[in-house]
């Protein structure tokens, strides 16, 4: 089940189920029990209901599978403690359709998902040693969460990743989705001269504010077109340092209004502080 939150879309855990209850003090009873496990006797006094219908109901919502008995405690005899069997419910009266994906990011992630295909690429770099520096890209990681983006917006897809260095030539010419920087992606060093927000040297250059960025956690999201062929397209996401990506990943859940306008330049943040990033603050 897909819910949304301020974080975006979320996937929810959900249980499909052929009958549920119609009773305000069932439902009452699985609002609690979504809070905390408990025993029928405690039920009643947080809820000021007799103890009576609490076990008629606890019983019926066992038998059609939303709670059931875990651990057993001692409380004047024994007594069997319920939670729910899932945190979310669903009841289907139709067969299911395809998922409409969701609107909002239509415009940005066009041409790279088309009539819900994804159209494009994803250029990730090798973690092998490659390049004049012989580096090795961490970046990978992070396009799973990129993956698990584009997959909430496509209906289906077929193998599309593809490292720097295993691309040719004629796919280059095509939509590319480029996750990392100069340094461990040679198809971001090939296109980012010619992007309005681009590496200049080790740093992030925005042309359409004059600003340099230096921070090691800084990292943009750039819509343009392919310099290689102009009715293709080019999504970058990339960052200083892999912190940096980091950011424009998380920044790709975060902050859809703002992809809008075809970039955004960010800067994660570690709000935890247990030394990862795990937020991201906006720069432009």
């Amino acid at each position: 089940m897909v819910r949304d939150s301020e974080n975006g879309k979320e996937l929810v855990a959900a249980r499909e189920v052929q009958e549920f209850p119609r009773s305000k003090l069932a439902i009452r009873i699985l609002q609690h029990l979504a809070k905390k496990p408990s025993y029928p006797k405690e039920i009643s006094r947080l809820l000021k209901e007799e103890e009576q219908k609490i076990y008629y109901h606890i019983r019926k919502m066992e038998k059609m599978k939303l709670i059931r008995a875990g651990r057993q405690e001692a409380i004047g005899g024994v007594a069997k403690v319920y939670s729910l069997t899932r945190h979310a419910f669903v009841m289907r009266f139709g067969d299911f359709v395809p998922a409409e994906r969701v609107p909002s990011y239509s415009g940005f992630l066009s041409p790279f998902v088309k009539n819900g295909v994804l159209n494009a690429k994803i250029v990730i770099g090798s973690p092998d040693p490659h390049g004049p520096e012989k580096a090795r890209s961490r970046d990978a990681y992070y396009a799973v969460d990129l993956a698990l983006f584009i997959g909430s917006h496509i209906a289906s897809a077929s193998p599309s990743v593809v490292l720097d260095t295993d691309i040719d030539k004629e796919e280059t010419r095509g939509n590319l989705i480029i996750v990392g920087g100069p340094v461990t992606n040679k198809i971001t060093k090939l296109v980012n001269p010619s992007l309005p927000v681009r590496f200049a040297g080790s740093n992030v250059y925005s042309s359409y504010s004059g600003k340099t960025y230096k921070s090691d956690e800084a990292g943009f999201i750039i819509r343009s077109k392919n310099p290689l062929n102009k009715d293709a397209g080019i999504l970058l996401l990339a960052g200083r340092r892999h912190s940096g990506t980091k950011a424009a990943i998380l920044a790709l859940f975060r902050h859809k209004q703002e992809l809008e306008k075809g970039y955004v330049i960010v800067e994660g943040v570690d709000e935890d502080g247990d030394g990862a990033v795990d937020s991201v603050r906006m720069l432009e």
